[in-house]
């Protein structure tokens, strides 16, 4: 387990916009990207606002010979589809999906070896196509009208589509990711709601640092945009009533006055490579992508973003609240924080910048800030911490991902975002816009409201 792994490709998708490029300068800029919902009527709901990826062309982030299969990808699948097209070429990997052409004259020279590369993907219970499900259900009615199981099971599921299973399955954003660039290590698919995309991160770092792979793609993507999935958050009590009119000030993360979150779709999947493969191959000549290709060099100018140095992952236990509340001490999530340190082999004072889960929801925002209020002390309120959420919403399993892309970006650029809504901070957090004269390190913090946490700990490549 002592193998280095580096994050060498980024490729956030959100309502910020596709890429890394995108969404790194609308956040520098402190824009939100939470409007007036399009993807359904939502006249029914309390909250009618959330963060929704510009339109697109699935047919442009994959292959021709590819086409066919986009038939039964949900949107789910097809935003993991885009993210890790956007991180294969960032990271300026060679496969069949970013060099189709040499794939099909049989020339292609892989970056790895197929064997060597792994796919680990969070992703969400996928809803059905309403329109879909309706065509089916409409058939299993009884004389009345209403829904009759038998009918159900005896004509109903026959008038779905003969691969309709294969377009919601949760293992089809690995599945599809795998086939497209030709990755043959492990993998796996983990559906542990807002900490999937960390947590598969973590599996990723694993699997390289055992020496199973030498690549990973990991992260994760989900939309919530549609009747089914959105009833379940409104009937959860999560989601904002107050901001219908003035969307992007709707999520307060970390702010006394925040009201709940907003939806936002997408997510992020990273590149994870073993330092020394990684550094071998950018001492190489690379040889030259599609027409619409990778880029001239890997990561960030030929460098990977930054190296993840510790990875833990708890469970929150609440029997009082039949874990559907967290602790309001945080305790769980302050033993992820530590268990990550502890990996990484630094103390807290190491932390530079912290990207929290703070989704708006007070009390899972009070649990974190007390959280990181027991790990830093009365540093706490003097660490810039990030406000993602605000800027693109809640991205279900996608969001620990994309909140590691920021986190990454941050300490190869230097730069810090804007941070938007926390006019109240909640105590020992700070107002946002701090400055700092160092970022060496970050936290980065995932919580999902059924109870997994996550950390995970990146320090920037000297």
């Amino acid at each position: 387990m002592s193998r280095r792994v580096v994050i060498s490709g980024l490729g956030p998708v959100t309502g910020l916009g596709i890429g890394m490029q995108s969404n790194w300068e609308r956040c520098l800029a402190g824009e939100s990207a939470l409007a007036p919902i399009t993807a359904f009527d939502p006249a029914g709901f309390d909250c009618r606002i959330a963060a929704q990826v510009e339109p697109y062309k699935i047919s442009d982030y994959v292959p021709k010979s590819y086409r066919k299969a986009t038939k039964v990808m949900a949107r789910d699948i097809e935003l993991a589809v885009i993210a890790a097209d956007c991180a294969a070429r960032d990271a300026s990997l060679l496969t069949p999906a970013t060099d189709p052409e040499a794939a099909k004259s049989g020339s292609l020279q892989p970056t790895y070896a197929p064997q060597r590369v792994g796919c680990h993907i969070g992703a969400g219970l996928i809803a059905a196509d309403i329109n879909e499900l309706t065509e089916a259900l409409v058939q299993a009615r009884d004389d009345s009208g209403a829904f009759d199981i038998h009918k159900w099971g005896d004509t109903g599921m026959g008038h779905l589509t003969p691969l309709w299973l294969l377009k919601y399955l949760p293992n089809m954003l690995a599945c599809h990711v795998t086939i497209l660039h030709d990755a043959r290590g492990p993998s796996n698919t983990i559906t542990c709601g807002e900490s999937a995309g960390t947590l598969s991160l973590g599996e990723s770092l694993r699997v390289i640092q055992r020496g199973a792979a030498d690549c990973c793609f990991c992260g994760g993507a989900e939309s919530k945009l549609n009747p089914m999935a959105y009833l379940r958050q409104q009937m959860a009590g999560r989601l904002t009533a107050a901001g219908n009119d003035d969307p992007t000030h709707a999520v307060r993360p970390f702010d006394m006055n925040a009201a709940g979150t907003a939806m936002g779709e997408g997510g992020c999947i990273l590149v994870l490579e073993a330092m020394e493969t990684f550094e071998k191959r950018v001492r190489q000549p690379l040889a030259p992508g599609s027409a619409g290709g990778a880029p001239a060099e890997p990561g960030a100018n030929g460098q990977a973003y930054c190296e993840v140095v510790g990875f833990c992952a708890t469970q929150t236990i609440n029997p009082a609240k039949r874990n559907l509340e967290p602790n309001e001490d945080g305790r769980s999530i302050v033993a992820a924080i530590w268990g990550a340190l502890r990996e990484a082999k630094l103390e807290p004072d190491a932390i530079d910048v912290i990207a929290p889960f703070a989704c708006g929801v007070p009390m899972w925002d009070r649990a974190e800030a007390a959280a990181l209020r027991q790990v830093f002390g009365q540093r706490s309120a003097m660490i810039p911490t990030l406000s993602v959420k605000a800027s693109v919403g809640n991205c279900g399993a996608g969001s620990g991902a994309v909140d590691v892309a920021f986190a990454a970006r941050v300490l190869h650029s230097g730069k810090l975002p804007k941070v938007i809504n926390r006019a109240a901070p909640l105590p020992g957090i700070g107002n946002g816009n701090l400055t700092t004269d160092r970022l060496n390190c970050a936290l980065v913090v995932s919580v999902g409201f059924g109870g997994q946490n996550a950390a995970v700990v990146l320090k920037r490549l000297n």
